[in-house]
């Protein structure tokens, strides 16, 4: 029989996602750069360098999807929210160009990394990952590009269901993914330690070989501070 956890995962497309999908769209119409972190402690400071050893520690039973060589001189570590109009605008106008320069080049390892604001963001990365690791990144992608269709959708069950179906799940192994109880635990975790010990305010927020950098930024500021470390 299913946990009490386990049924709102499960229902959580279908009642309890419609507030997170509010919330979004109130955010996405407010003049900013990133997306507020509920439970944020007081900001760093400006550029704050933290640990790269305890950035790379994840709570146990959880892992990242690198992309890019892991001894690539530049560590770029991003935290993203499905939800966040601000990661969705990075992803489609900064990160090509991005990986094309950078982490296909074998000069960057780029780490897209969780941080669930609301149950919509849950579905999400719960999706990404019953798709399998050769499917993650595509699963997120996708999402990112048909965000205007589901995250303020009065019906964000249906609309999400769509895309996942446009990336082969079916209406049963939908379902299924939401219903991964230690997923579930996992990325509360990850965004737990991201407030706690990484100061993280809102998304996108990056850190670029420990260097905190947060909200919208554009390929030129980002080649700025990649290419020093780079000489």
């Amino acid at each position: 029989m299913a946990n009490r956890r386990n049924v709102i995962i499960g229902a959580a497309a279908a009642a309890v996602v419609v507030a997170g999908g509010a919330a979004w769209y109130l955010l996405g119409n407010q003049p900013q750069t990133s997306s507020t972190a509920v439970g944020a402690g007081p900001a760093p400071a400006p550029g704050a360098q933290f640990d790269i050893a305890k950035l790379m520690t994840l709570p146990e039973g959880f892992k990242d999807h690198p992309i890019g060589p892991a001894d690539a001189k530049v560590l770029m570590i991003e935290y993203l929210s499905p939800t966040c109009p601000h990661c969705a605008t990075f992803h489609a106008d900064v990160y090509p160009q991005l990986k094309a320069e950078y982490v296909d080049t074998g000069k960057m390892q780029f780490v897209p990394r969780p941080f669930v604001r609301n149950v919509l963001d849950a579905v999400v990365f719960l999706l990404a990952e019953a798709a399998g690791e050769a499917r993650y990144h595509d699963v997120v992608d996708t999402f990112f590009k048909t965000q205007a269709q589901w995250a303020a959708s009065d019906t964000p069950n249906d609309a999400m269901l769509k895309v996942a179906e446009q990336l082969g799940f079916t209406k049963e192994s939908y379902d299924a993914a939401l219903t991964n109880q230690a997923l579930f635990t996992g990325l509360e975790a990850v965004r737990d330690q991201a407030l706690k010990d990484f100061q993280l305010q809102g998304t996108p927020t990056f850190y670029l070989n420990g260097k905190m950098i947060t909200g919208e930024t554009t390929l030129e500021a980002l080649k700025a501070e990649i290419d020093p470390l780079l000489a």
